[in-house]
């Protein structure tokens, strides 16, 4: 690809900002800022982006709401808008701006798991995977053409975002070339098969919040990791149970003993160890 494009990035996530800008650069393009979200509070996935957070040399520019990102964007003149972790859907005026239209990276297999949880629900469904999609953006939420799609193994120990945050990337990372190819090309990217669509809707108290101790002890390790992974956003911190009289939100397990005093619990085909908890 010999042109060279000047990229607007839309994201929330610093880590997301600091790795994609060398590597846009190394393929000869030129990151002029990045557009993110004005929250009246702390994120849940941390701080907000910062001047110290940002590489020199690219404007950051905070928008109040949704309707504010396309002013914003008009200001940075982009060949191309990159969205990736961003709390709000954009309306199509915002997506216009660049030229060559705006691209979005979606961490799940769309359209499976469209929507705001993908991580949580691909733990929730026991997928054995964490999906990685590229794809055009639209005036509705994860439906556009596809571009890419890829997926890192999930383990055992995935709990954290800042564990699995670094797989997905270098997968999304190992896409983007390929991605950028057939933006070049006008390629809209693939028709997504809407018979193949599911929800990643936030989870409900009454649907996933109580630990049946008589289910696998893998699908209760995953039921308690993906509430980690709504860092909050579902409404409550973890699921709930009641160990000796003892109601408890169950925050961190382990199949494997993690020694430390972890507490031993049978569940239906073996033992599971609990390794955080609070008290309800």
């Amino acid at each position: 690809m010999s042109e060279s494009w000047r990229i607007a990035i839309v994201s929330m996530v610093q880590p997301v900002v600091e790795r994609i800008e060398p590597v846009l650069r190394a393929l000869g393009h030129e990151p002029v800022g990045v557009v993110t979200a004005r929250l009246d509070r702390v994120g849940p996935a941390g701080p907000m982006l910062a001047n110290e957070t940002v590489p020199p040399g690219i404007d950051l520019l905070f928008a109040a709401d949704k309707g504010r990102v396309e002013p914003l964007l008009r200001t940075l003149e982009p060949d191309l808008t990159i969205c990736w972790g961003f709390p709000w859907k954009l309306p199509q005026a915002a997506l216009d701006v660049a030229r060559l239209g705006s691209i979005n990276l979606h961490p799940g297999l769309l359209p499976r798991h469209r929507g705001p949880i993908p991580l949580s629900w691909a733990l929730r469904d026991g997928d054995g995977s964490f999906g990685v999609t590229w794809h055009r953006m639209d005036a509705e939420l994860d439906t556009g053409g596809l571009l890419a799609q890829g997926s890192v193994t999930i383990d055992d120990d995935d709990v954290e975002i800042v564990q699995i945050g670094p797989k997905l990337g270098a997968e999304a990372f190992r896409l983007l070339p390929g991605v950028l190819e057939r933006v070049a090309a006008g390629d809209p990217g693939d028709v997504q098969d809407e018979t193949l669509t599911t929800w990643a809707g936030h989870f409900g108290e009454d649907d996933y919040a109580r630990i049946d101790w008589s289910q696998p002890a893998r699908r209760i390790h995953d039921q308690v990791r993906a509430w980690h992974l709504t860092m909050g956003l579902s409404g409550i911190v973890a699921p709930v149970t009641e160990l000796d009289g003892e109601r408890l939100h169950v925050t961190r397990t382990s199949l494997r003993d993690p020694g430390d005093g972890a507490r031993r619990v049978e569940c239906g085909d073996g033992p599971l160890w609990i390794v955080a908890s609070t008290s309800l």
